[in-house]
């Protein structure tokens, strides 16, 4: 499965989750792993894994500084 399969699977999971499903199931690794309400952090620390790894995740920058 590609990154960005997994990805897509990855946040179709967490909306479940969000949007009150108990128990979401996904392909990581070659594993199926569940996730719960109580690990929402777990799978968004995923999904950020995940985006970093496509370069598609948001961007963080300093603010900008005005000099007068």
């Amino acid at each position: 499965m590609s990154t960005k399969q997994q990805l897509m699977e990855a946040k179709s999971a967490y909306h479940k989750l969000m949007t009150g499903q108990a128990v979401v199931r996904i392909q990581r690794d070659g594993k199926t792993v569940e996730f719960r309400a109580a690990d929402r952090s777990e799978l968004r620390a995923y999904i950020t894994e995940l985006e970093a790894q496509l370069s598609t995740g948001p961007i963080r920058r300093r603010p900008a500084r005005v000099s007068y």
